[in-house]
């Protein structure tokens, strides 16, 4: 994982790269801060608890935060859905329990790094070199200070990254790879199947009548076990709006201007690049023949002829027809040398020719336009927003604080409500993570009452919209269900068992039928979906069947060009035939033994590893406090998704 890391990170622009080591100090560097604060205050504050050990919401709250600041950078637009899809909060969660986890680890197995490995991880990062060798110590400390990186906690942080890669080396050094593994393995990496193949869904099928109850009731008693009511709770709750509390707050025009000059970063447009491509890739060439064709193409460039047209005749990527235009953000899917190519050039240079694996290309930046501060009064209007989003999550955090003390004191949260004066709600009987409309979309509410005993009041509960408070009030035990219950959920079960059942029987009658007229014509008949598929491998999705090892294992076993049974898949079957078929001798293996080797060696490893850290996490024990995580998450979130 470390290692695919910083594998990706070597093709940075360097302004990126000190976001990035400011994320990794971040997380490294603020362990130990929390010791100095009382023990009440310290569990407050602690988001997790990896073994004995503590991680502060502050080390949370600056991870998060800084690595959505990252991801501004590389994103054009970043809002709180896109965040909540790519499960960012989830992953630098996880990140600081495992960094952690393996700490510990190292520490118990009296792992140490020399002042000698920290030196030499120091020389070996890419931003600290220049044509491929180290800029040496004085200019190391010099762009560290220039970047307000402290200069022990920089290297505290790669201390515990030598630590952490020690402890990986460690556990995975016995792992090996056999001769069959390596053989199954290339196997399954190269060989490939050309494959048609015809689809007929099961919703597509018509019953010719509707069941009737005994139908349906005999259908139902035959796997009773299966139908069943979860438990269920109730609660009675106070859920306070951030919307509605931010009509409460007014702000001065000061407070709006201190706000622009203290974070003056996140109204700070990034730099922009424009990038035009010539790209000729070797195919079938001769690479020498090539290299001289760029050559060629670049000596006209220098004599005056248009970058853009010989790009429109030249180039053979997927922005030719534009002229090879990249455009700002595109050029950044490019290969990371080109990247670090680009970073290099001014405004209106062109590179030399670059060479590549695949190919050659030559690159020109177009635009290059500096990072630009908006000035106050372009984003004035902006700020309010900003400001009431933030201020009403604290004022927020203020009430409930007060609601839960007198519910606590009370023993009863309709009592204290009656007391402050909040409107208290009932939930009526929840599924756990059963969303209540309007407040908790994502079943925080719900969830947080099944981790009650009865009675008890929760801890404030945060979601997107606000933050609430619950007392669990009664709740209903799992259940078998009676019939009339799930009723239309055996409908709809009866039914697609019976369509199944015709479409299964449909498509032998087609398979019967192929020895007269040819798959696509009998799709094109029986009004199937036909599809082919080139150099499908094992484990490779198929389009509209998805992954399904019973098609992998025909591909590479039925005959050429016969038909194999109907096969079954999650809507419905398939009748699939191989056309071609590509298939690799053990001649083959050795021609690239070693690297193949190598690659099945270090997927081993990630995999073994990975099993290790679950027992890790099992014999240390993991305890997430998800009311806080919540709250965090709804907070950052907030913050940098509302600066557009």
């Amino acid at each position: 994982m470390l290692k695919a890391m910083r594998k990706n990170l070597k093709s940075l622009a360097p302004a990126l790269w000190f976001v990035i080591i400011a994320f990794i100090i971040s997380i490294f560097a603020v362990w130990g801060g929390a010791g100095r604060l009382g023990e009440v205050k310290r569990k407050a504050n602690t988001v997790v608890t990896v073994g004995k050990e503590r991680i502060s919401r502050d080390l949370y709250f600056q991870s998060l935060r800084r690595r959505l600041e990252m991801m501004k950078k590389e994103y054009k637009e970043l809002d709180s859905n896109f965040i909540q899809q790519l499960n960012i909060p989830q992953q630098v969660l996880e990140q600081i329990i495992q960094q952690t986890l393996l700490l510990q680890i190292a520490n118990d197995m009296e792992i140490d790094a020399s002042d000698e490995e920290i030196r030499e991880k120091i020389m070996s990062y890419p931003v600290f070199q220049k044509d491929e060798k180290f800029i040496g110590f004085e200019e190391y400390k010099r762009i560290l200070a220039l970047n307000r990186i402290p200069l022990s906690k920089f290297e505290g942080s790669l201390k515990k990254e030598i630590l952490i890669d020690k402890v990986i080396k460690v556990f995975t050094a016995g792992i090996t790879v056999t001769q069959d593994e390596l053989w199954e393995n290339y196997k399954n990496n190269n060989e490939t199947a050309n494959l048609e193949y015809a689809l007929l869904e099961s919703d597509k099928i018509e019953l010719k009548k509707e069941p009737d109850s005994q139908e349906l009731q005999e259908f139902f008693k035959k796997d009773k076990e299966k139908y069943k009511i979860p438990e269920k709770r109730e609660a009675e709750y106070v859920f306070i709006k951030l919307d509605d509390l931010k009509n409460e707050i007014e702000l001065t025009d000061s407070e709006i201007e201190e706000y622009y000059q203290d974070n003056q970063s996140r109204f700070t447009d990034p730099e922009k690049v424009k990038v035009s491509r010539i790209y000729l890739p070797y195919e079938n060439k001769e690479k020498e023949l090539v290299l001289v064709e760029s050559q060629n193409i670049l000596d006209r460039i220098h004599k005056g002829e248009d970058f853009g047209e010989l790009a429109k005749k030249y180039s053979k990527d997927e922005k030719s027809k534009e002229n090879g235009d990249w455009g700002f953000y595109d050029w950044r899917r490019l290969s990371s040398e080109e990247r670090e190519e680009i970073n290099k050039l001014l405004k209106g240079e062109i590179s030399e020719v670059l060479e590549q694996e695949q190919g050659t290309a030559i690159l020109k930046v177009t635009e290059k336009e500096p990072e630009v501060l908006k000035p106050f009064e372009e984003v004035k209007e902006r700020i309010p927003t900003i400001l009431k989003d933030q201020k009403s999550r604290e004022l927020a955090d203020r009430k409930i604080a007060q609601l839960e003390k007198s519910a606590q004191k009370e023993k009863s949260l309709d009592v204290a409500s009656q007391k402050l004066g909040y409107r208290i709600k009932n939930t009526g009987l929840l599924k756990e993570r059963e969303p209540i409309e309007d407040i908790d979309t994502s079943g925080s509410l719900s969830t947080a009452l099944f981790k009650l005993e009865e009675n008890e009041i929760s801890s404030p509960i945060y979601t997107y919209i606000g933050v609430g408070l619950a007392q669990f009030k009664k709740f209903e035990p799992p259940r078998l269900a009676s019939f009339e219950e799930v009723k239309n959920e055996v409908k709809e079960e009866f039914i697609a068992v019976k369509k199944k059942e015709l479409a299964f029987k449909k498509m032998e009658k087609i398979r019967s039928d192929l020895e007269k007229i040819s798959l696509e014509k009998l799709a094109e008949k029986y009004e199937l979906e036909y599809i082919t598929a080139e150099k499908h491998k094992r484990g490779q999705y198929l389009g509209t069947i998805g992954e399904n090892s019973e098609v992998d294992r025909l591909a590479f076993s039925l005959p050429l060009n016969e038909a194999s049974e109907p096969i079954e898949y999650e809507k419905g079957y398939a009748l699939i035939r191989v056309l071609v078929r590509k298939e690799v001798t053990r001649e083959d293996l050795d021609k690239n033994k070693e690297a193949e080797k190598e690659t099945l060696l270090e997927q081993k490893k990630s995999k073994f590893f990975q099993s290790c850290l679950l027992k890790m996490r099992e014999e240390k024990g993991i305890k997430i406090k998800y009311e806080l995580f919540l709250k965090i998450n709804s907070d950052v979130i907030s913050r940098i998704a509302g600066e557009e």
